[in-house]
């Protein structure tokens, strides 16, 4: 983007111009999703096979996605910055990524070509989601046995697994608050964890913040993927605990996760603010 355009868009006319451009966006979202969910079935009739199915949906979703992204770019709502996220292309990946904002799982599917992630049981019934949702066959929040069983066999599949280890968006201002199901789940499969960071700024779109609120800047998304990671446990705790003891590893797991998330991001957020960081780039 130039130097100019990027000046109109922090003006008081480029704001109004932001967010009319965001509500143009929410706007081609949720037709999006109408549009998808009443496609995905008519073009994957002829499958008798359930899982190509799915991965052609989930193939289609992550095309949109990118293209949506792209729309957003374009209509100057945003900008964004990858960092290493070539590495998410690879096969069975159990991605973990912090949550500063709504739009972050449209990157991490618009990253990743075969994606697979866990979903609020609410967005399986929203009119506007659930079409997608269940033509892509994503895992719903609604039973936890079944979301453990259900991310084994689509990580033994070759799928990437997206989860947010902190269950909902965000609060700016706090520390990261993750919950035991991400380590759950990381301690009953086998791979290894794929650490993601994002960075938002200014915050946007976060937990109970309506999208009419339009920032005064242009938000500029940063997402850094880090080294992979095994989930190995450093016990702090005696061994002759009455916790059961994956229960307690998922409990320590969690607490060494949120962690080295909030060292690693604080040092991301850092590097990009540097002029001359080569995260500039």
């Amino acid at each position: 983007m130039t130097p100019r355009r990027a000046f109109w868009l922090s003006s008081p006319l480029g704001r109004l111009w932001r967010g009319i451009a965001t509500a143009i966006s929410f706007s081609v979202f949720g037709l999006g999703g109408l549009l998808l969910g009443g496609l995905l079935p008519l073009l994957t009739v002829s499958m008798r096979d359930g899982e190509r199915r799915q991965r052609l949906a989930r193939r289609i979703i992550h095309h949109a996605m990118r293209g949506f992204l792209q729309l957003m770019r374009g209509l100057g709502v945003l900008d964004y910055r990858l960092h290493d996220c070539q590495r998410l292309q690879r096969p069975g990946l159990l991605v973990l990524a912090n949550h500063p904002t709504l739009i972050d799982v449209v990157f991490l599917i618009a990253l990743i070509p075969h994606a697979d992630c866990v979903v609020k049981g609410r967005l399986a019934r929203n009119p506007f989601t659930r079409g997608p949702i269940r033509a892509a066959g994503y895992i719903t929040n609604n039973e936890p046995q079944g979301v453990l069983d259900a991310a084994r066999e689509s990580l033994a599949k070759g799928n990437a697994l997206i989860l947010f280890p902190e269950g909902t968006r965000s609060v700016p201002g706090r520390s990261l608050k993750f919950r035991r199901g991400a380590a759950n789940i990381a301690l009953r499969t086998p791979c290894d964890i794929t650490p993601v960071l994002i960075d938002c700024q200014p915050s946007t779109l976060t937990k109970g913040e309506p999208w009419y609120h339009i920032p005064a800047q242009r938000v500029m998304l940063n997402l850094k993927v880090l080294p992979d990671m095994a989930p190995e446990v450093s016990r702090t705790q005696e061994q002759d605990e009455p916790e059961a003891p994956l229960s307690r590893d998922a409990r320590e797991l969690t607490r060494q996760l949120a962690g080295t998330f909030a060292t690693q991001l604080e040092r991301f957020q850092q590097a990009i603010a540097e002029p001359d960081s080569p995260h500039q780039a």
